[in-house]
Formats: C-alpha cells, sequence, structure tokens
C-alpha cells in the first residue's frame, strides 16, 4: 500500500491513511527518525524498516518473497506522495511484475498544491523533479525543454529545488526558456508557507540577494504563443511550400510550422493554388 503523508502540516493526514498504516506488518520509509514523528502524533506502532535510494535495490528480492508470503506492507515518503521524487519506484515495479497487488492511499503533494497556488495555466503541466545540481547538465537539460517548447510543447513546468541553488536555477531557467511568469512555493502548508510570483529574472535577482529557505517547488508558465502572421507573411509562406509540395502538404507543413489551424491554412492555400493556374 503506497500511502500519502503531510508535507508538513501533520493535520493534513487522512484517517484512510492512519488506518492504513496501523493494519500492517511494517511500514516501509526513507528516514526512521522523520517518520517517527508522524508515527507518535497519530499512535502507530508499527514496526518501520528503512527503504531509500542506497538500500532499494538490495532490498526487493527479500521485500518480494516476505509479501509473497503474506507480508503486509505500506510504504512512505518523507513528506507527500510515495515515488514523485523519492524512492519506491524499483519496488513497485517488482511488486507489479511479480503479480503482487498495489493499492494507494492519496494526499498531499507540493507540485500539485504549487500549481493550483501559482496563478498560471494549471494544465497541461509537466513534473520534471530536481534540476541537476551542477550548471552544465541543468543548461544541457533546459535547452532540451527549450528545443521540446520550440517543437511545440506547451505546458506549464513544475520543478523542485533546494535553497542553497535556487537563484542559480532560476538564473539558468531565464536564460534558456527567456522571460516568462514564474512562481516560487516555499515551505507549503507551513508555518512560513510563501508563494512568490514573478517573472523569472525578477525572481532571480530576488533571490540573489534573499536567502532561501526551506522546501521549494519552481513553477514557470508556458511560452507566450507566438504572434500570429500577418496575411501577407502568411501567404508567402504557403506559396513557398506550394512550389514542392501538394496543397494538402503545403498546408500541412505551413499549418505545423507557424501553430495554426490546419484547416484555415488549408482554405488559404486552396484559393492561392487556384490563382496560381
Amino acid at each position: 500500500m503506497l500511502v500519502s503523508t503531510p508535507i508538513g502540516n501533520l493535520q493534513d493526514f487522512s484517517s484512510r491513511g492512519c488506518d492504513a498504516l496501523m493494519n500492517v506488518d511494517a511500514i516501509l520509509c526513507e528516514d526512521t527518525r522523520t517518520s517517527a514523528r508522524l508515527l507518535q502524533v497519530n499512535g502507530i506502532k508499527a514496526r518501520m524498516i528503512p527503504l531509500h535510494d542506497h538500500n532499494e535495490e538490495a532490498s526487493i528480492e527479500r521485500l518480494i518473497a516476505a509479501m509473497q508470503g503474506g507480508a503486509r506492507y505500506a510504504l512512505i515518503s518523507d513528506a507527500g506522495t510515495p515515488l514523485v521524487s523519492d524512492p519506491g519506484y524499483r519496488l513497485v515495479r517488482a511488486a507489479i511484475a511479480a503479480g503482487l497487488e498495489i493499492g494507494a492511499v492519496p494526499g498531499p503533494n507540493a507540485a500539485v498544491m504549487a500549481v493550483t497556488l501559482s496563478g498560471l495555466p494549471p494544465q497541461p503541466f509537466l513534473f520534471i523533479g530536481f534540476l541537476a545540481p551542477k550548471a552544465g547538465p541543468r543548461l544541457a537539460a533546459l535547452g532540451r525543454l527549450a528545443n521540446a517548447e520550440a517543437a511545440g510543447l506547451t505546458a506549464t513546468l513544475v520543478f523542485y529545488e533546494g535553497p542553497s541553488r535556487l537563484a542559480e536555477a532560476l538564473a539558468d531557467l531565464a536564460l534558456e526558456l527567456g522571460p516568462r511568469p514564474a512562481a516560487i512555493a516555499r515551505e507549503l502548508t507551513k508555518f512560513y508557507e510563501e508563494v512568490l510570483r514573478g517573472d523569472l529574472g525578477e525572481l532571480a535577482a530576488h533571490y540573489e540577494t534573499t536567502e532561501a529557505r526551506g522546501e521549494i517547488v519552481v513553477v514557470v508558465g508556458p511560452p507566450a504563443p507566438a504572434a500570429a502572421p500577418d496575411a501577407a507573411s502568411l501567404d508567402a509562406e504557403i506559396l513557398a511550400a506550394l512550389e514542392a509540395l501538394s496543397v494538402k502538404d503545403a498546408a500541412a507543413a505551413v499549418a505545423a510550422s507557424l501553430h495554426l489551424p490546419r484547416r484555415e491554412v488549408y482554405a488559404r492555400a486552396l484559393r492561392l493554388a487556384g490563382t496560381r493556374k
């Protein structure tokens, strides 16, 4: 059973989640010290077994065998929904492959909460997770995102980031993705919860001089839609395409490159093709 836990405020733990943890043989958790507080507050006495990035692979065979023998486990992360930038994916995959039943108790998730508070388009959104800690790989990954956007990707982007790297990450985001609205959601559900909204460049400048603290989610708005070409420019694009393509293919190519409705471009291409005869 995958059980979601609070991302800050312990009152966000659901009664169903509490019941699930009370009725298993053991709880698999990232850090027993972190999870112990949640269990203590809710009077949960179940045994805890550490499961983290460093021991997950080595633990899978033993845990699968125990579950096949009837053992009931709950998997939790330090905060939020299990597997979302947390350990457990490899174990879940192995359990599915072994034919074991997997259930889940939904609950808090920092990425989704940040999107809803950001004021940016909520769908579609693309959750990236943590950016690379070093500048080179981080810029390379952001460059790939920029290329995907140039090819047509239009989505609100969601990242996790540590406070010590926030200013640097925001500067790289502004460099690779260009000026666009963004939001920094910090310490969600906690006493010092804060959502700061602004342009990527403005936010980068702010955190150059302001220390960031706590758990941070960066939400970046989608690229602004390209300005529609004027009639003369559109006709020139279509006529150039008609030199090598059929009306149908020329319309499809121009519509894709300019992000315009194919039907409208096709109608215009038909008229232009007729005038060339």
